[in-house]
């Protein structure tokens, strides 16, 4: 899953994701007074214009050059004050080091790497949120493979709010929502579909 199948997975379809922001983002990030954020695994970036219309600064990190540059120009459609508040920037997130210390808001939505490459990951993002600021790392719950919506059939690559929780350095940290949070889809038949996300936000002391 390099940036040559990402950019190709894109590239299948003149756009991949609802341009939607992420519902738990919205939950989770509406009462926060706007900071500096980071957003791993942008996409197409409807979560990083979300984010630049409330008044964010946002860095917007993904592999694939071809949702990077759907992102930009969505941020653009929706105004250049919005789009003069996103950075792109393209990177590898198995490799990727962001600055220590740097951000009001790290959020994560839907990233799933083997659980090595994961727990890496998801050390480096809590590394890099500001005293006071906020993680926020939402996945799919690992009870969605049982439902009738389609999700890899590899269970390494689902995770728990509670796993998140577990590689926060002890006393350094306040979990603000840890849950298995429902939400209702539909499946590729049309027909409503109970699906789980893992949400897990903290606050750093």
């Amino acid at each position: 899953m390099n940036q040559a199948f990402w950019d190709e997975m894109y590239s299948a379809s003149p756009a991949m994701w609802s341009g939607e922001p992420n519902p738990q983002l919205v939950a989770e990030a509406a009462d926060l007074p706007p900071g500096v954020a980071l957003d791993v695994g942008c996409g197409e970036g409807a979560d990083a214009i979300w984010l630049a219309a409330r008044g964010w600064r946002v860095t917007a990190v993904d592999i694939s050059t071809v949702a990077l540059g759907r992102g930009a120009a969505h941020a653009l459609e929706a105004g250049a004050d919005v789009a003069a508040r996103i950075t792109w920037l393209q990177a590898d997130l198995v490799d990727w080091v962001p600055d220590v210390a740097s951000f009001d808001l790290v959020s994560a939505q839907f990233v799933h790497l083997p659980r090595h490459q994961r727990e890496v990951l998801h050390r480096r993002l809590a590394l890099a949120v500001a005293p006071r600021g906020t993680l926020l790392v939402v996945g799919h719950d690992a009870s969605d493979l049982e439902t009738s919506i389609a999700r890899p059939p590899v269970p390494e690559l689902f995770f728990a709010a509670s796993d998140v929780a577990a590689g926060l350095a002890p006393g350094e940290w306040k979990i603000v929502v840890q849950q298995a949070r429902g939400r209702t889809v539909l499946d590729p038949d049309g027909g409503p579909a109970r699906i789980h996300d893992a949400v897990l936000r903290a606050q750093r002391a």
